[in-house]
């Protein structure tokens, strides 16, 4: 796939599936703009994409506010003379179940994913209006902002509201011919660890042991870089037409995930009382109730 002339910005590249990404679009053509608040190993995926042949400059800030959103910005039409793809991919973790999270865990995650993802996706979109050469914004939702996850009350509010930016602004962007999508990717990172359950096969896929089909099917997961084609997909030509989609990729499994929506009504005539709607609940609407929580980490419930 090609994507020779593009730029691109992607946040919190320096390693992870972020570096899978930047990389992934390197190599597809793309001159990128590898984001992270660690200035080594940004400075190391800039050098791996030179040593391929790419085309890469490093960008060190923390994603949030708005003056590092239009640094990274500037940074890409300074070096590239525009910007073509606005990638959000940073993040952080502060996991604590609700009654032990602190004011400063949840705003940190909130920060860095939700309004992190609003800045540069806003400064990203007024220079492609500007350009009015159309662009590509993809954002990063999870399982947890899909499913919910134990322990993960910030992530997964941030994550959910990541999805929601994408189908909103899939339609505010459209008259500009810049898509908006979603990846819900599935990889092992040194990010997961910390989830309950998931140290083992992190520290098996650090040994470079092959992963079984049951995490790579069955719980759809793989290495970063199994995540990164779906990223240069949706930034093809190939892609013009798909906008307002939560796509997931990991592993062997490829998935579209569904929107929220009504999936059983009831009517009554002149509203409804709560003892009415006690007496419906459990062979109307509420009998077959929706689970939540993630399967492959028993939570689904």
């Amino acid at each position: 796939m090609n994507l020779n002339g593009r730029a691109a910005v992607v946040t919190g590249s320096g390693r992870g599936i972020g570096r899978a990404y930047a990389l992934a679009l390197a190599e597809a053509g793309c001159a990128v703009v590898v984001n992270d608040v660690d200035k080594d190993v940004a400075e190391d995926t800039v050098s791996a994409i030179k040593e391929a042949g790419g085309t890469a400059v490093a960008e060190v800030t923390a994603v949030g506010a708005t003056e590092a959103a239009e640094r990274l910005v500037a940074a890409a039409v300074e070096s590239f003379g525009k910007l073509d793809i606005m990638v959000t991919n940073a993040g952080i973790l502060r996991d604590r179940v609700i009654w032990n999270m602190s004011d400063d865990d949840f705003d940190a995650v909130i920060e860095t994913h939700l309004r992190g993802t609003f800045t540069c996706a806003r400064a990203a979109v007024r220079r492609m209006r500007e350009q009015d050469s159309g662009g590509r914004i993809v954002v990063v939702a999870s399982w947890a902002g899909q499913r919910g996850n134990f322990g993960q009350t910030n992530y997964a509010a941030a994550k959910a509201g990541i999805a929601a930016f994408a189908r909103t602004w899939a339609m505010e962007c459209a008259k500009n011919r810049i898509t908006v999508n979603a990846i819900v990717p599935n990889a092992i990172t040194r990010m997961i660890s910390t989830i309950p359950g998931m140290q083992e096969v992190v520290d098996a896929a650090d040994r470079g042991e092959p992963l079984p089909d049951m995490v790579r099917k069955q719980m759809g997961m793989g290495t970063p870089d199994d995540v990164a084609p779906l990223l240069v997909f949706l930034c093809s030509d190939e892609a013009s037409n798909v906008t307002g989609q939560c796509i997931g990729l990991g592993g062997d499994k490829l998935s579209l995930w569904s929107h929220p929506k009504e999936i059983s009504v009831a009517y009554r005539d002149g509203g409804w009382t709560a003892d009415q709607i006690a007496e419906v609940w459990p062979t109307s609407v509420g009998s077959q109730p929706e689970s939540y929580g993630i399967p492959f980490l028993g939570g689904s419930r």
